[in-house]
């Protein structure tokens, strides 16, 4: 585990080779959930790298994993920081030249604003279940989230994989749970994002309906979107293959092969 600075704050990745690499793959880099890290991430990244050719980075943002603390509370805009100043900081200080970027979740919705709000070079995003609007549905799970954090072993569970798991879940959960984030939505972003995109969801997810990647299919350019039986809010733990499968497809896409 490496780190890299934006600003004043180090941020821990990893980059993974394939074990059949192609020359001029582009590097798939990987975006967590709301409460994941690189580690959370297991073997998944290596996986993909694998089965595409290209080079996985896996990084975590500030407050996760090993990476330096985040400022708290967090403001409604999180996202949008994440996505148009520290992401596209973060590919430059690693070098990284029209990348794929590969979010989940929160993630998802990171690499969507950096598409879409930035200039910065991409080859492609994959958003596996994204958010681009607030629902109910999300707001009452992450609302039983709290409660599983409060009543059960979630806080020891969450300390596997970072440094202050309760300033992990507090960044995330206090700020999707106050009534100033209900207005929180990046359609708007959609419909500038010029790179090629692939949605994926599954059809049981837990923290939020199809309404997600609908909108992504309506508002973006270029997309193609994945919908997932069987599936809930982790489609590459609950049907990794597909996954795979799908994204090793796109990469073939948007490389030219």
């Amino acid at each position: 585990m490496k780190t890299v600075c934006v600003g004043k704050t180090r941020l821990e990745y990893v980059r993974l080779p394939s074990s059949h690499p192609r020359e001029g793959a582009p590097a798939i880099v990987f975006l967590h959930e709301g409460l994941g890290s690189v580690s959370m991430w297991r073997d998944f990244p290596q996986k993909v790298a694998d089965a595409t050719g290209c080079e996985a980075v896996v990084y975590s943002r500030a407050g996760y994993g090993r990476s330096d603390p985040a400022k708290l509370p967090r403001e409604p805009g999180y996202m949008h920081d994440e996505g148009r100043a520290v992401l596209p900081a973060l590919l430059a200080g690693l070098g990284l030249e029209r990348p794929i970027l590969f979010g989940h979740s929160d993630g998802a919705s990171i690499a969507l604003l950096c598409a879409g709000g930035t200039d910065t070079p991409l080859a492609g995003v994959i958003a596996m279940a994204p958010h681009v609007m607030v629902e109910d549905v999300s707001v009452s799970s992450i609302a039983e989230a709290s409660v599983a954090y409060r009543t059960t072993d979630l806080p020891a569970r969450l300390g596997k994989y970072h440094r202050d798991p309760d300033a992990a879940f507090r960044g995330w959960n206090d700020i999707w749970l106050h009534p100033d984030f209900r207005d929180w939505n990046i359609e708007d972003y959609l419909t500038r994002i010029q790179c090629p995109v692939m949605a994926i969801q599954g059809e049981d997810d837990e923290y939020g309906t199809m309404d997600q990647i609908d909108r992504i299919g309506r508002g973006v350019k270029d997309v193609e979107l994945v919908k997932l039986a069987d599936c809930r809010h982790s489609p590459h733990r609950d049907q990794p293959q597909a996954v795979i499968d799908a994204v090793a497809a796109f990469v073939e896409r948007v490389s030219g092969d």
